[in-house]
């Protein structure tokens, strides 16, 4: 009897395998060490998958695009030289994997294991019930250490933090009353001396762009108008101009407040849909000087006072 338990233990069903029961598991009763080395079995192969689609001369174009060079954002990122099309195939395939060995992958040095890891992320919030999303919720927001370019934040964030923070489903008490969750966590986002907590913040919010919900991003874009780095600029501008696709007059709204303010990269990105001769008008603003430690309306360069000054094409 005790031989034929453990030949059911050693063989459940292919559709539980599959399904991704074990893998989710925290403690597994009996042979919990075979369903162990099954689960490394599949990351060990998914890694094979990666490297056999690897692509030295793309992966080099890769290291030069994302900035990878010493000093820059992306300095020691490793590419293999995948597309993102192909990190999906890999991902859709593995997309039962645990959260143990999706943090496996999200410490990997290569990037597109890390992209992989984030994508197997966003397909299982997409399909599991609410309490589990709210792990996977946890789970990112204590690997952001690892979503550390511009790509593994724009392609997780909104579908993972965003969409849950979008949710409406939390309960109070026994009356069972839906109230909106808390957004504070993005404020914590954005205050971060993390470039990428900063970027997955702002881009979080597209989620509520989506449906017509702006207050929070308008608000975070206002803090980080004086945000120093480019990709910051950048995706302030991006979210501004997803904005201007629902609602133009809120964004027109937010430009008379803050366009002298912006740097030209994030306003260049918000006006990018605006007619020619409009674009060429919010270029040429007088623009106040955005050091926050001279934040008055003075002029700078008029009597060495110091304020405001023409845009010349540079911030």
């Amino acid at each position: 009897m005790g031989a034929a338990r453990d030949s059911n233990v050693l063989r459940p069903p292919v559709s539980i395998i599959r399904s991704g029961f074990f893998a989710r598991q925290q403690r597994l009763p009996l042979g919990r060490e075979i369903f162990y080395n099954q689960a490394m079995q599949r990351l060990s192969l998914l890694r094979q998958e990666v490297v056999g689609s690897a692509d030295p001369k793309q992966a080099k174009a890769l290291a030069r695009f994302f900035k990878t060079g010493i000093g820059e954002y992306g300095e020691r990122d490793v590419f293999l030289g995948l597309t993102v099309p192909q990190a999906r195939v890999i991902a859709q395939r593995y997309g039962d994997l645990g959260f143990a060995d999706i943090a496996r992958l999200l410490r990997s040095k290569f990037h597109e294991e890390r992209l992989i890891a984030l994508l197997i992320l966003v397909e299982q919030f997409g399909r599991e019930d609410e309490k589990t999303q709210e792990k996977i919720f946890h789970f990112y927001l204590g690997h952001t250490a690892f979503v550390n370019n511009w790509d593994l934040v724009d392609l997780s964030a909104p579908k993972i933090v965003g969409a849950f923070l979008l949710q409406g489903t939390s309960r109070r008490g026994s009356k069972n009353m839906a109230t909106r969750r808390s957004r504070k966590i993005l404020w914590k986002l954005v205050a971060s001396k993390n470039l990428w907590e900063r970027r997955i913040s702002i881009v979080a919010t597209m989620s509520f762009v989506r449906v017509g919900q702006f207050a929070d991003t308008l608000a975070l874009c206002e803090k980080l108008l004086y945000d120093t780095h480019d990709l910051i600029h950048k995706a302030v501008g991006w979210m501004l101009r997803e904005v201007g696709k629902k609602d133009v007059s809120t964004l027109e709204r937010f430009l008379k407040k803050n366009a002298a303010r912006m740097p030209r990269t994030m306003l260049r990105y918000a006006i990018e849909r605006f007619p020619e001769a409009v674009r060429r008008k919010y270029l040429e603003i007088v623009r106040f000087d955005r050091d926050p430690s001279t934040r008055s309306l003075r002029r700078l360069g008029y009597g060495g006072q110091v304020g405001m000054t023409k845009r010349s094409g540079s911030t």
